[in-house]
């Protein structure tokens, strides 16, 4: 690797809209997220499935699946 043409690599502390606070790496000085694993609704199980055409209906049907409804 060349010398000096790399950017700073150090800690961060990464904060979201909904108040939660996390260490990680980066090359920025200081990062601010609007959704984090604590606030995302695929990580909160609260995340809803929007079916306009019955697609989801449908392969539920197909493969004998429950519904979720």
């Amino acid at each position: 690797m060349k010398q000096g043409i790399h950017p700073k690599y150090d800690k961060v502390t990464v904060h979201c809209a909904c108040g939660n606070a996390f260490e990680t790496k980066s090359t920025k000085v200081k990062l601010n997220v609007e959704i984090c694993n604590v606030c995302h609704p695929f990580y909160t199980g609260k995340q809803k499935i929007v079916d306009t055409a019955g697609r989801v209906d449908k392969f539920n049907r197909k493969y004998n699946l429950k519904s979720d409804k």
